[in-house]
């Protein structure tokens, strides 16, 4: 017996956009639905031409029509929404700017809509990831630990706040720009589970960007703003080197942020290292550093001896200036600079491997040990 309209609408509901992760019929990009027997036609509304996601949709939708029983055949087509139905979800989803000029102005934001994150009531765990200096394998750091989190199941975004040396995308495994959706608002691009912005979409790679502090202040608001993020479990945000006016902006936009500071067992780097946790730690930031990742710890040989190329003890003795645990120690291996050469983090590319082990315990640790604990309301108390 062929199902009915009502039992295809109900297949198709818990089928989600991929990339505003929300129903396609909750959306409205369900146009159309006809039964004609065991065949299903059904037309989608695709957000813009060219939807770099079209296949997946496609697959999404057929594979759900399929396993309704009567159905023997699925005729999927395809339109645009109109610039009307675009400002409409824009809306839904982004909200309107100029509705909450006044609000966003008390808020230092009266030219657009205020950051999500820094609501009170934002679930998403923001983790700002530092270092003192360069060289130290953050960036390497950012993707496999958001990588490692988004295979636990959680939804992870990750903001690529080094302007000078973005290089997250290509590291992800991400090819494409974010789709924009009426002129305003942009869709960040998913690889490996995670959803990424960087100056990288913007500018070319022998483009050098040469800003003063308040561009890469409004650059950075406009990450946090003008991309629909939805309301991911983390943000992790690759912060540059040093203590400059990034990780001042960032620190402002995100006074919810819990800090995480890179560094290698090297005494000079932990040196420095430790002028970023304690930035972190001052007064007019307050940012809670929540621990320090030992990177480039060691290498071990094809006959299973460790060699500490960079000296030991950096990590233990920048945790405790800082008064805070060592998180873990690294390991390093030529796979690591490898998969991000070629977009194929090591947690996905080797995850039995001695680094991918370090990261999903890495991972856990933040998921589950570092979680903030629920506060105990006693007005909530069920009676």
């Amino acid at each position: 017996m062929a199902p009915s309209r009502s039992e295809v609408l109900d297949a198709l509901r818990p089928v989600e956009d991929p990339e505003l992760h929300q129903s396609i019929v909750d959306l409205g990009m369900v146009k159309t639905v006809e039964v004609t027997g065991g065949r299903v036609a059904v037309q989608v509304a695709l957000t813009v031409a060219g939807c770099p996601l079209r296949n997946e949709i496609t697959n999404r939708v057929t594979g759900a029509v399929r396993a309704l029983p009567g159905v023997d055949d699925v005729d999927l087509d395809f339109t645009v929404m109109t610039d009307e139905e675009r400002t409409a979800l824009r809306e839904r989803l982004h909200g309107d700017p100029a509705s909450t000029a006044g609000q966003n102005h008390a808020h230092g934001h009266a030219e657009g809509r205020a950051i999500p994150f820094a609501d009170p009531s934002s679930r998403t765990r923001v983790l700002l990831v530092a270092s003192g200096k360069g060289g130290v394998g953050k960036s390497s750091v950012t993707v496999n630990l958001a990588v490692a989190l988004a295979q636990r199941g959680r939804r992870v975004a990750v903001v690529d706040a080094d302007v000078w040396g973005f290089s997250i995308p290509p590291m992800l495994g991400i090819e494409r720009p974010p789709t924009v959706i009426d002129g305003k608002m942009l869709l960040p691009p998913e690889a490996n589970g995670v959803t990424c912005a960087s100056i990288g979409f913007f500018v070319r790679e022998d483009q050098p960007v040469v800003w003063r502090g308040p561009m890469l202040h409004k650059a950075l608001e406009q990450f946090l703003t003008d991309f629909y993020w939805g309301d991911p479990d983390y943000l992790v945000v690759d912060l540059p080197p040093g203590t400059g006016d990034v990780s001042l902006s960032l620190s402002q936009f995100l006074p919810r942020s819990e800090a995480f500071v890179i560094t290698t067992p090297q005494p000079a780097a932990q040196r420095v290292a430790q002028r970023a946790g304690l930035m972190f730690a001052s007064p007019h930031i307050n940012i809670p550093v929540r621990g320090v990742i030992e990177n480039m710890s060691w290498f071990t040989g094809d006959d299973g001896t460790r060699y500490e190329l960079f000296g030991r003890g950096g990590g233990q003795e920048l945790a405790e200036r800082l008064e805070v645990p060592l998180l873990t120690q690294l390991p390093l291996v030529p796979a690591l600079r490898e998969g991000g050469d070629v977009g194929r983090p090591i947690v996905v590319g080797e995850p039995d491997g001695e680094a991918a082990q370090a990261f999903a315990a890495l991972a856990r640790t933040v998921d589950e040990d570092l979680a903030p604990k629920r506060r105990y309301h006693p007005e909530l108390t069920l009676r």
